[in-house]
């Protein structure tokens, strides 16, 4: 007879046993494809190109400046850090290639 009250009231029912899950926003393989193939095809956003105008234009506080625009438009400390070193790479590649 059921339970009306409680924890551990209603029907006795046993847990469905599930698949184990994979960890979402983990970095696969097919996913950095995708995103090399799209950034190729897209090119950089405006805020981007800012970014590596300041880059390029340099002077002692560049990075700084990059920094607190970044920050400005993303939000947070950890996204604008990461967005930095991610105009900086795209910067280091474009220079790699014009150097071949």
């Amino acid at each position: 007879m059921p339970i009306f009250v409680g924890l551990e009231k209603g029907h006795p029912v046993e847990k469905k046993q599930r698949p184990e899950s994979r960890a979402k926003g983990a970095k696969t393989a097919k996913m950095a494809n995708c995103r090399a193939v799209v950034r190729e095809v897209a090119g950089l956003l405006p805020y981007e190109k800012r970014l590596l105008d300041m880059l390029k234009t340099g002077g002692a506080s560049a990075e700084k400046r990059m920094y607190k625009f970044a920050k400005k438009r993303l939000g947070t400390h950890k996204r604008a850090l990461r967005k930095r070193e991610d105009v900086k790479d795209v910067y280091s590649q474009m220079r790699a290639k014009a150097a071949m």
